[in-house]
């Protein structure tokens, strides 16, 4: 047994025991027998209290001296302070607690004992040898191996040794009913029965046993209060929060043996101090615990300010109120994965599911509000795209598919998530608890889809869909008339055959995605108003229709008209889905061809309920098997060439690669295209196949298609500058082939590790199985060497070509396909600039030409560039026409489609070096756009109109030719001659985002000269290519990036003038109706949101954007406190007896509204550059923000630091938790510690005094404490993640301001690592209460 101190010498144990014997004997005044004890120890030099006096004491009084008197001499040791109290109760604990029964008046008198001083901890801490007296104590209970803390810091000790207290309190009353075989263990984990203990028999072994028996009744009554009482003390409940945080296992146990004493106890039902339902409530609820009594701080002010507004209250159902402002992140988040400008790695639903999380944790909201605030930014995305967009853009479909895949798949993420979390715990736990968790995100998702009813303009359909809208009531009705149609869906139903008055609309497509996800089932049709229809009169055509797939699944053969009707109708189930599946893997070759095309068809584009599914069978397509008979050194890919090419032409379209971005397949759809290009790109084209048309094609067709494909899955255009930040990583995700593989190996590497994903995957079919293998670059050589040839065009001016190489010799022969005419007509030649003297003949036939050119493609690839660069030289020099140039270069990209790739690269490497004269666009030698320049400056004013930017004037008065960099002319030449079909909207989609950055970069007015040419050509697409036009202002023109910022703050907080957009503020003020809002009626102004979702992807200065952003946010904090509190106000409050109250009220209305701008410019920063912009604002912006003293002008009513303050934590914690999520989760969760560290660091230094800072105080306290307590409440697995030192130095700083509950909720958020510094805290602070 440990002890305190040396052991003291004889003499004095011999004073100190025949002084207690005299006291005993004489039955002498306690008090007298302690001042005499004191003084003996003092004149031997023994410090007090003193631990091994307290173990002599109880050795003495427990052997062969035990008396009444005794209990009454240690209890006044013990009051003034002569030994330690708490090392007393420890020493008797083991004594008396198991020898109740034996002795029911020492149990007694035991517990008076701790009524008297086991609450009165203070001055236990306070003492000097506090240290020791908590490790004397660890060593008599076995505090440290019982509950297995490591850590044996004298606060874990305290709060141990308290809860083992209690604990042995609830044990012994168990078993003094005989209830421990109800307890999980069955047994104490305490002593708890009689031993042989050094004490003498207290009782009269003549007292009457009807005696005995009432005192044991009477303890075990007087234990269970006493159990009580340490729940609920101020002190003494905190400590017992902190181990149910922080020793959960342990908890868990201890609180289920306390509902089994209270749900069972006959001592508890009979009590009158407490009734059985509280004492269950107090562990039900470990929040409960934490008495809150204590003084109103101003975190806690500010967070009951933010977190009144975050309740999604919206009485309006018009898109854009503001109500429900707090959760436009989701809305912008939304429309900026619609943008279309380039094709995402990122699962759109994994950052939806993370967003989400995000926003319901720093709003503290229930997950009924977070579903609720999700479907109703869907809906609006939906609305303000309802009509059809003319031009490259995403259609209406695609935007249905974010309502009805993404987002029910985002649900399904965070419900599986839960009751994954569920099932390990059960799993893992005893006892029932963890059953109260489960389902609370799937009935919030319930509950919020019953409420979607009181939105009725957002649930109207667009015109296309309303007919599936019906056919989804329809199934409702004849589900609740109890009529079965064998036949299998509805896609045939018209509102003639449905039950007078049921229509469709949104809400019943929303539903049906979720059942068909298992997140819902059939109850659903049930609810309240879901079915406004006559449900037992169900037309008997209804019953009788016959589904397409319902055939296919009896088994009818895949005839024409049955692949025509099975191609323009979605699949309804997996099951149909699996079944196209197996036809196009182990069916004839015409059934597998006719399989795939229905596969991409309509089941891909508007099979929303299984469009997860789709897209992975059409992966796992792709990358068919090699026969069993295959042999050979040509790849296997070759013999399915048929298949392959219909596969790629059907998922070429703009939609289908959106749709494919959202579910985040970019990567698996690259790691299948890349093994095709391989094989395709390195055949010689010698054979050919035939489309169903009766065209036939190459080798070289196929390796097209699937090169100008990948080319499409990042910006192959772009060189590396663009993605680059500082000295961080590139921030763009669509940087390189080789990070599309990184992604896709990463995921495959990690993904079924976790139970969520276990949970996940029992979504997905089990007909299909994708290779686990890692895919890198050097499995694809031909590949690999022209993506170094594509990066070095990029890099550097071309060079490299050597006189009578293969690559010369196919370079002179697609010169001279190019441009046989040319080389007639002028009796010239051209010669390669790189090649010294060769040129090409005129003489030279078109079978030549043809026989040269039979080569594999990555050949023809790895010439074209010395092609290009001699077709530009030749022009330049005048030897060739720019009407010849772009003949040649169409007939170059139509022998070889796949080197429009190589075509866009080289011309924008070349425009970017500025090393050739600029082309006249004249009308004569290049296309003039005169015809319509003008028109479309005044539509670029229009639509910038809102944001105050002023453009420059444009060259239409022919004073001024308008002009372009040859390399641009060339390019935008090409593209105007081709026609728009289908055929070549697969190539005008690879090259038109390419020409619109190219011309976006250039000067002033390249890119409005481009969109005059391109909107003479399609003028229904006009409208597109001027909004396309409008957004190069901002690249050239700071300042106007930073007035679309400011229209941006202005809108969504209602502040801008009445005769802009609106100034009603939130959602619909910042994103407007959508892109369709512009061009209704002719062009309009734009929302400044709609402008700058367009306009942010093509800005580099993204740390300047940040800068501004970080000051449009002050200026608006500025500006709402003086529209809350005016100056007038702001005297007569200070004046006012009643100022404290008044100023609360106005701090709340105001705080609403900071934090809209908050959650704003959160969304901005993220959109803007994503994890590596939020890096640097944590690590860098703001600190230096704070040490600068920016923002501490002119004040008003003094409110303006303070909300100043709050809004940067709320700005700060919104941009982390968008970063890198609220737990770990996700990969870039572990970039959060080490970030956070340091911005904790910084801190801690500035309140320690280390750094000076310029800011005001106020904002930096408000900042401090705001940013906490948003941490502590909303993401405490953050602080977890934190060095426990930097936590503690932080918690004494927040002292030093007085905010002592704030830091006594960042230790107990801290783990086991500050819960010994949590204890302490609590004791200091809350015994004075």
């Amino acid at each position: 047994m440990a002890v305190t101190s040396e052991p003291p010498a004889n003499g004095l144990w011999d004073s100190v025991v025949v002084l207690t014997k005299s006291a005993q004997e004489k039955n002498a005044d306690p008090l007298h027998w302690a001042v005499q004890l004191a003084s003996t120890a003092a004149a031997a030099g023994v410090c007090l209290p003193s631990g091994t006096l307290a173990q002599l004491l109880v050795s003495h009084f427990f052997s062969d001296n035990h008396t009444p008197i005794a209990w009454k001499l240690l209890e006044k040791a013990m009051t003034v302070k002569i030994v330690p109290p708490l090392l007393v109760l420890a020493l008797l604990s083991p004594r008396i607690i198991p020898n109740r029964k034996l002795h029911p008046a020492a149990y007694r008198l035991y517990m008076e004992l701790l009524k008297r001083h086991a609450f009165s901890l203070t001055s236990q801490i306070d003492g000097p040898e506090y240290q020791k007296t908590m490790k004397s104590i660890d060593g008599i209970l076995h505090l440290s191996e019982i509950f297995g803390v490591q850590k044996q810091e004298p606060g874990n000790l305290l709060l141990e040794f308290v809860f083992s207290i209690v604990w042995q309190l609830v044990d012994a009353s168990l078993d003094d009913e005989g209830l421990l075989e109800l307890t999980s263990e069955k047994r104490s984990k305490w002593p708890c029965g009689p031993d042989n203990m050094e004490m003498d028999e207290l009782d009269n072994s003549r007292m009457r046993l009807e005696n005995h028996n009432i005192l044991e009744k009477a303890n075990t009554g007087m234990a269970i209060e006493l159990i009580q009482d340490f729940l609920q003390d101020k002190v003494t409940s905190r400590i017992f929060y902190l181990a149910s945080q922080n020793m959960p296992s342990h908890w868990e146990d201890f609180s289920h043996r306390l509902r089994v004493l209270a749900t069972e106890s006959v001592a508890v039902r009979n009590s009158n101090h407490m009734a059985p339902e509280a004492l269950i409530q107090l562990t039900s609820d470990t929040s409960k615990l934490l008495s809150r009594d204590f003084k109103m701080m101003p975190q806690r002010e500010f967070h009951a300010a933010v977190s009144h507004g975050s309740n999604l209250v919206i009485t309006c159902p018009c898109p854009g109120t503001s109500e429900s402002a707090i959760w436009l992140p989701i809305d912008l988040f939304l429309q900026d994965i619609m943008d279309g400008s380039q094709v995402a790695a990122a699962s759109a639903v994994e950052n939806l599911t993370g967003l989400v999380k995000a926003l319901q944790a720093a709003n503290s909201t229930t997950w009924h509000d977070a579903f609720l605030a999700l479907w109703i930014a869907a809906l609006r995305l939906v609305q303000r795209e309802r009509e059809p967009s003319e031009g490259p853009v995403p259609r209406i479909d695609t935007f249905l598919c974010v309502l009805l895949s993404v987002t029910p798949l985002a649900v399904a993420n965070i419900i599986e998530e839960e009751e994954s979390q569920w099932i390990y715990q059960s799993a893992s736990s005893p006892g029932d608890k963890r059953k109260e968790k489960q389902g609370k995100c799937r009935k919030g998702l319930v509950t919020s889809l019953q409420q979607l009813g009181d939105y009725n303009s957002l649930l109207t359909p667009p015109r296309c869909v309303q007919p599936v809208a019906n056919q989804a009531a329809a199934k409702a009705v004849m589900f609740i008339s109890g009529v079965t149609n064998d036949n299998g869906c509805y896609e045939n139903t018209s509102m003639n055959e449905l039950p007078c008055g049921c229509s469709g609309n949104l809400s019943h497509l929303i539903v049906e995605a979720c059942i068909s996800r298992n997140l819902l089932d059939t109850s659903s049709y049930l609810w309240p108003g879901y079915v406004n229809g006559i449900t037992n009169q169900v037309p008997q055509s209804l019953v009788g229709n016959t589904s397409c797939w319902s055939l296919l699944m009896k088994g009818s053969p895949l005839t024409p008209s049955l692949t025509n009707a099975l191609n323009g109708t979605p699949a309804s189930s997996l099951a149909e889905i699996e079944k196209i599946y197996e036809i196009a893997t182990t069916g004839s070759e015409d059934e597998k061809i006719a399989a795939a095309s229905i596969l991409c068809g309509a089941s891909l584009v508007r099979g929303w309920n299984i469009q997860e599914h789709v897209i992975v069978f059409i992966v796992s397509l792709l990358s068919p098997p090699a026969p069993a008979d295959h042999s050979g050194s040509y790849s296997h890919l070759v013999g399915y060439a048929r298949f392959l090419n219909v596969l790629l032409l059907e998922i070429s379209p703009v939609d289908c690669v959106q749709i494919f971005s959202l579910h985040g397949m970019v990567p698996w759809l690259a790691g299948a295209l890349m093994p095709i290009c391989e094989a395709f790109g390195s055949s010689i084209p010698d054979i050919t196949w035939a489309l169903p048309t009766g065209e036939e094609f190459s080798s070289h067709a196929v390796f097209s298609n699937a090169f100008t494909l990948l080319l499409r899955l990042w910006r192959f255009d772009h060189p590396p500058l663009d993605h680059v930040i500082g000295d961080v990583p590139p921030v763009g995700s669509q940087s390189s082939p080789e990070y599309l593989l990184l992604v896709r190996n990463c995921f495959l590497a990690s993904f079924g590790k976790s139970a969520k994903d276990q949970m996940a995957r029992k979504r997905f079919s089990k007909a299909i199985t994708l290779s686990l293998e890692p895919i890198f670059m050097d499995l694809f050589p031909r590949l690999k060497q022209w993506y170094r040839q594509h990066q070095e065009c990029i890099a550097s001016i071309l060079s490299g070509l050597t006189k009578g190489s293969p690559v010369h010799h196919i370079v002179d022969a697609l010169l001279s396909m190019m441009f046989k005419k040319a080389n007639k007509g002028s009796g010239q030649s051209l010669t390669p600039p790189s090649s010294g003297s060769s040129s090409v003949s005129a003489a030279s036939t078109a079978e030549d030409t043809c026989d040269q050119l039979k080569l594999p493609a990555w050949d023809i690839l790895e010439a074209t560039p010395f092609v290009l660069d001699a077709a530009l030289t030749a022009c330049a020099h005048g030897t060739l026409s720019p009407r010849e140039l772009a003949t040649g270069l169409k007939i170059l990209a139509d022998f070889l489609p796949a080197t429009l790739g190589t075509i866009v690269s080289y011309f924008s490497a070349e425009v970017t070096r500025g090393l050739w004269k600029p082309a006249s666009m004249n009308g004569t030698d290049w296309p003039s756009p005169a015809a319509n320049l003008a028109s479309v400056e005044q539509q670029i004013k229009k639509i910038l109109a809102a944001t105050g930017v002023d453009i420059p004037r444009l060259p239409v008065d022919g004073s001024s030719p308008a002009m372009l960099p040859l390399p641009l002319a060339a390019l935008v030449s090409l593209t105007i001659t081709y026609k728009l079909d289908k055929a070549s909207d697969r190539f005008l989609v690879l090259v038109g985002p390419a020409l619109d950055s190219l011309a976006a970069a250039c000067p002033w007015p390249c890119m409005p000269i481009v969109v005059s040419l391109w909107a003479q050509k399609v003028k229904r697409w006009s409208d597109y290519l001027v909004f396309s036009a409008s957004r190069t202002v901002f690249h050239h023109n700071s300042d106007a990036v930073v007035q679309l910022l400011r229209s941006c703050f202005t809108s969504t907080l209602g502040l801008t003038p009445a005769s802009q957009i609106s100034s009603r503020g939130g959602v619909g003020a910042l994103l407007g109706h959508g892109f369709r809002s512009l061009y209704s009626g002719g062009i309009s102004a734009a929302a400044p949101g709609i402008l700058y979702i367009k306009v942010h992807r093509a800005i580099r200065d993204v740390i300047f954007m940040t800068e501004e952003i970080l000051s449009l946010l002050m200026f608006s904090v500025k500006n709402i406190a003086s529209s809350e509190l005016s100056i007038e106000k702001a005297e007569r409050l200070k004046r006012s007896k009643h100022g404290t109250r008044y100023g609360q009220v106005t701090l709340s209305s105001a705080m609403r509204r900071v934090k809209l701008a908050a959650s704003l410019g959160a969304s901005l920063v993220w959109m803007s550059g994503g994890l590596n912009l939020v890096q640097a604002l944590i690590k860098e912006t703001l600190p230096s923000w704070f040490i600068s003293g920016q923002g501490s002008e002119g004040e008003v009513g003094g409110m303006v630091p303070v909300l100043r303050g709050y809004a940067l934590a709320y700005f700060a914690i919104l941009c982390s938790a968008f970063a890198w999520g609220v737990d770990s989760s996700t990969p870039a969760s572990k970039r959060r510690p080490r970030v956070l560290r340091l911005h904790l660091e910084f801190l801690v230094s500035a309140l320690d005094g280390k750094i000076s800072l310029g800011c005001d105080c106020a904002t930096w306290q408000a900042y401090v404490t705001g940013f906490v307590s948003l941490m502590v409440s909303c993401v405490p697995a953050w602080v977890l993640e934190m060095d426990v030192e930097v936590v503690k130095r932080l918690s004494k700083g927040l002292r030093q301001w007085k905010e002592e509950e704030l830091a006594l909720s960042l230790l107990s958020a801290g783990g086991v690592g500050t819960m010994g510094a949590a204890t302490e805290l609590i004791v200091q602070t809350f015994h004075k209460l």
